[in-house]
């Protein structure tokens, strides 16, 4: 089947209720960004950075996947789907794609403060305490802004391998996941399905916009892809 290499950003999970990372004010969930989402703001205040996440895992089960998520699982019966996103929620495992690659990590994981390569499956909330069998107090498995991500040569073979590339709900000013369009060959096609997209950010004689929803360009483009299979 033919290799479909999916990015994902905030603008997948909208739809369903989860808020874009950072809003035009530059806040996320009206706290600032470094305060809850790096290691400085964990070394100063590590209660409020629990207490931001918990409130995130909470949030997952009031909310279910929408119609791009299903999509997108539902692909996978006529092509190889594999998703690289960088939502840290889990509504794409939710939805039933079972080849998913989470970039900046999970809300329903957590690590040792100093275990880099730990990762614990986690649902409740975490608080100052807890700690792993090493003593390590837990926190987030997430990427923090200033912290290395450890999967990104993982998505950068991925994305190479793409014979279709799709990128969804992202404004591509992250980095480095915004780069992992460059990684496919030359002559493989890359759609970009967002709402406002990010026109400065690529080459538009190889990359087709589409600029809409994600469950909306995502319908539009499962018929398209389908009826070139019949």
């Amino acid at each position: 089947m033919k290799k479909l290499v999916v990015l994902t950003g905030a603008g997948m999970s909208a739809e369903s209720g989860i808020s874009t990372f950072r809003d035009s004010n530059g806040l996320w969930e009206n706290h600032d960004i470094m305060e809850v989402a790096s290691p400085q703001g964990w070394k100063k205040n590590p209660a409020l950075v629990l207490d931001f996440y918990n409130k995130r895992r909470a949030q997952l089960k009031e909310v279910t996947p929408n119609d791009g998520h299903i999509i997108l699982a539902e692909l996978e019966t006529f092509f190889d789907v594999q998703i690289i996103t960088q939502n840290v929620d889990n509504l794409h495992e939710r939805a039933g794609s079972t080849n998913i690659l989470h970039l900046h990590g999970e809300l329903t994981k957590v690590r040792g403060e100093f275990s880099e390569n730990e990762s614990i499956h986690w649902e409740e909330d975490v608080l100052l305490g807890h700690e792993n069998i090493k003593g390590e107090q837990l926190r987030p498995d997430i990427v923090w802004f200033g912290e290395a991500v450890p999967k990104f040569d993982e998505a950068v073979r991925i994305a190479a391998s793409a014979e279709m590339m799709l990128i969804i709900g992202t404004s591509l000013q992250v980095y480095p996941a915004a780069s992992l369009m460059e990684y496919p060959k030359a002559n493989v096609p890359i759609i970009y399905i967002d709402p406002n997209p990010a026109l400065d950010s690529f080459d538009k004689q190889r990359v087709h916009v589409m600029p809409m929803k994600a469950s909306e360009g995502l319908e539009l483009l499962k018929q398209n892809l389908l009826s070139k299979k019949q």
